[in-house]
């Protein structure tokens, strides 16, 4: 893998410009972390070399100092809003979440419901939460927000809100994901810490945009791919333009929220500590890239396959053509198209000749390997073997799976568990592979090549079932596809 991105060092800026803004605030630090704050992939790809808990493993360094309050929206609970990425629900990966960081040794202090109106769901979470023993608080949606700003500083504003009781000097805002109330939630406890007399501070841990390389570089304009559904735009920050000289990279929700903010800040504290929203976050990633031209056309992958995922999702009915347009204009800033991505085309083409659905994948080396569908394979299943053929240095024609051993699967299949499609999913080959390889020395060599697919694009000419997908994504694989299905159906 080539590496454009030097993690440890990112851990240790991040961690020391973390620790300075505690120390600037004096008792208590509220950082609201932008973004996922760990399984962060998207990060991963566009920066080769960063890992995806790098943020995790920063906060672990910070943990005798640190707590963490997850926020979640009433209405996210209310609508069953879900992460797309995972699947689950916003109110079922709070759970997750909660799990996940006690398994690494972190505090979890508690759970803030935000734009609380009564929502009946969201009672019935509360109760779910109060009975594992994790304390609950509630804040209200305020009337007039964010323009009222007397009101909003007032007893009947923030004030109505639960004050969340921490321990620590360092509390992390996290929530499931964007929209969940993270920043009102901070903003909120700075009220409530100025009224018992509590000297405590608000910043922000960011990734992304980038505020110190340019706004047009490949890594900002993934970002906005990334973010096409919400409509953010990057965009040059005024302010810190206006206060430095300097210009810097930020993103049209945190420019347009600053005047606000600071009316915020000088109406608790009698004058805001920062010139700019760029001056809010806590940013050093942009100084830990050290291939440029690595973390370009990583980015330019990257905004190719969000596009394939806006396609997928308008082929579900679950996106918007607005989503589509947004993203083809990202592709034009990025100077890339469909031809930039070798896999598209190798897919594409097979495909048209063989008259059947086919899959390519495009390895490190450049190396391009497709696969079609068989008899008894899919097309994807048939690329999986071919691929760990190739790196195994094993002959093409040499079967990992016997035919005789496929047979009683697919038999399995469609004779007792009712499936139409005989042939063996990315799931089934796989699990038929590694069964081979207790007595076959080639199985079990190309069952030993399946971690050297991480990283790696694939592309398949059609839409692949859940199944395959997941398949894909658990071995790292950066899957993009078609948005047609195989056949023409009402329901899929």
């Amino acid at each position: 893998m080539k590496f454009g991105f030097d993690n440890n060092k990112y851990l240790n800026m991040q961690s020391e410009h973390i620790k300075e803004r505690i120390g600037q605030f004096g008792d208590k630090l509220y950082l609201e972390f932008g973004g996922k704050l760990f399984d962060d992939y998207h990060a991963s790809r566009v920066l080769p070399g960063f890992e995806p808990d790098s943020k995790l493993r920063m906060l672990m360094q910070l943990s005798d100092q640190a707590e963490i309050v997850i926020a979640i929206s009433a209405s996210d609970i209310e609508k069953n809003k879900i992460r797309h990425d995972l699947g689950i629900t916003y109110d079922v990966d709070v759970l997750r979440l909660i799990q996940s960081f006690t398994d690494k040794g972190l505090y979890v202090g508690s759970v803030v419901i935000t734009q609380y109106s009564g929502q009946k769901s969201a009672d019935v979470f509360k109760c779910k939460l109060e009975h594992m023993g994790i304390s609950v608080y509630r804040h209200y949606i305020i009337d007039g927000y964010p323009g009222n700003i007397p009101f909003i500083v007032s007893d009947e504003g923030y004030g109505r809100n639960e004050y969340i009781e921490t321990t620590k000097p360092l509390v992390i805002i996290t929530a499931p994901g964007p929209g969940s109330g993270k920043m009102a939630t901070c903003l909120s406890q700075l009220y409530h810490e100025n009224k018992k007399g509590t000297k405590a501070g608000y910043a922000k841990f960011e990734t992304f945009p980038i505020w110190n390389i340019s706004l047009k570089h490949p890594v900002n304009l993934a970002y906005e791919a990334a973010t096409a559904d919400l409509n953010d735009v990057n965009m040059i920050d005024p302010f810190h333009l206006e206060a430095y000289g300097n210009t810097a990279v930020n993103y049209n929700r945190d420019v347009e929220v600053f005047p606000v903010l600071s009316a915020i800040f000088e109406e608790i504290y009698g004058e805001c500590p920062y010139k700019s929203p760029t001056d809010m976050g806590v940013n050093m990633a942009g100084f830990c890239i050290v291939d440029d031209e690595v973390c370009k056309e990583a980015s330019r992958k990257e905004i190719l396959r969000r596009y394939y995922q806006a396609l997928l999702r308008l082929a579900n009915d679950m996106g918007s053509k607005d989503e589509v347009y947004k993203l083809e204009l990202l592709m034009k800033q990025a100077k890339i198209t469909v031809d930039s991505r070798k896999v598209i085309k190798a897919a594409t083409d097979l495909a048209e000749a063989k008259g059947s659905p086919c899959a390519a994948l495009e390895l490190e080396d450049g190396t391009v390997i497709t696969g079609k569908t068989t008899k008894l394979l899919g097309a994807s299943a048939a690329l999986l073997l071919n691929t760990v053929k190739v790196l195994g240095h094993i002959p093409h024609d040499v079967h990992l799976i016997a035919p005789s051993a496929i047979e009683p699967i697919q038999k399995l299949k469609t004779k007792y568990l009712g499936s139409k499609n005989p042939r063996l999913h990315t799931d089934e080959v796989l699990i038929a592979l590694s069964a081979c390889a207790a007595t076959d020395p080639n199985a079990q060599i190309a069952l030993e090549q399946l971690p050297k697919l991480k990283g790696c694009d694939a592309h398949t000419s059609v839409i692949l079932s859940d199944v395959d997908m997941k398949t894909f994504k658990k071995l790292g694989v950066n899957l993009t596809s078609e948005p047609l299905y195989e056949e023409k159906k009402i329901y899929h």
